[in-house]
C-alpha cells in the first residue's frame, strides 16, 4: 500500500552567512521537532567551508503504534521494540520521499549536491541513512546519530551507485537503551560490507548527544565539507 506524508509545516533554515555554497539538512527524533537542533548552529564552527544554509524540518504528525496510536511528530511508525522485524516500509518510503524532496529544494537554489550533508538524530538518523544512500547524485556527507540502517535488506539492491563514494559519520551511546548499540553496530557493519567509508564514534552516553560528538562531528563536517 502506498503512504502520502506530509510536513506539517516549511523547515527551519539558519545561514551563517548570505548566499550559502553548502547545507546541512539535520532530522530531529520521534515525538520531537525541528526546534531540537537548532542549538547546532552555534555549537558548530563551519567557517572554514564558507557560507552554510541548516535546515531543520518538522516530521509529519502520525498515529504511533508503540505509543498506544497518539499521533506525534514522527517520519515513520513504530510498530514494537524490535526495530528490525517490523518495520513500517511504507512510512519509510513515504518520508524517503520528502527527505529527497528537501535534498532537490537545496539543489535548485544553487547548492551542489556534493556540498549537502543529510543527517538527523534516531528516527531522524534512520532517515539519513535511507535516504543519502539512495539518492541519485554524490552529497557531501551522511550523518547518523544514535539510530540505525533500516530496510537494511533493501540496501544493497536500492542504494544509488553515485552514493558509493558519499562519507558517513555514525554515533551510537555505550548505554542508549532505545537504539542499542549492537544495532548500530550492525548498520555500521553493513554500511562497511558495501564499501561505504563510515567514520564510527562511540560514547559513554545514553539516548542523546554529548559535547565530544558534536566536536567530532564538527571536524567530520569541516572535512566533509572542504572547498
Amino acid at each position: 500500500m502506498t503512504v502520502t506524508l506530509t510536513m506539517p509545516r516549511p523547515p527551519i533554515e539558519i545561514e551563517t552567512a548570505p548566499q550559502p555554497t553548502a547545507a546541512v539538512i539535520i532530522m530531529h527524533g520521534l515525538g520531537a521537532d525541528a526546534t531540537d537542533f537548532v542549538p547546532f548552529v552555534q555549537e558548530l564552527n563551519l567557517d572554514a567551508v564558507g557560507p552554510v544554509r541548516f535546515i531543520f524540518p518538522y516530521a509529519p504528525v502520525i498515529p504511533v503504534t508503540i505509543n498506544g496510536g497518539y499521533r506525534m511528530p514522527a517520519w515513520y511508525d513504530i510498530l514494537g521494540a524490535d526495530l528490525v522485524r517490523r518495520e513500517d516500509e511504507g512510512g519509510l518510503r513515504a518520508s524517503l520521499q520528502l527527505v529527497h524532496g528537501l535534498i532537490d529544494e537545496q539543489i535548485a537554489r544553487g547548492i551542489a549536491p556534493e556540498r549537502i550533508v543529510v543527517g538527523g538524530f534516531s528516527q531522524g538518523c534512520a532517515m539519513a541513512l535511507l535516504a543519502g544512500v539512495r539518492y541519485g547524485q554524490r552529497l557531501g556527507g551522511i550523518v547518523g546519530l544514535s539510530g540505525y540502517l533500516p530496510l537494511a535488506e533493501t540496501t544493497a539492491a536500492e542504494r544509488h551507485p553515485a552514493s558509493q563514494s558519499t562519507p558517513i559519520f555514525l554515533a551510537a551511546g555505550e548505554y542508549d537503551g532505545i537504539v542499542r548499540i549492537e544495532r548500530a553496530q550492525s548498520s555500521r557493519q553493513a554500511l562497511e560490507d558495501l564499501g561505504y567509508a563510515v567514520a564510527w564514534h562511540t560514547y559513554p552516553m545514553e539516548h542523546s548527544v554529548c559535547r565530544e560528538e558534536v566536536g567530532d562531528l564538527d571536524a567530520w563536517l569541516q572535512q566533509a565539507l572542504a572547498r
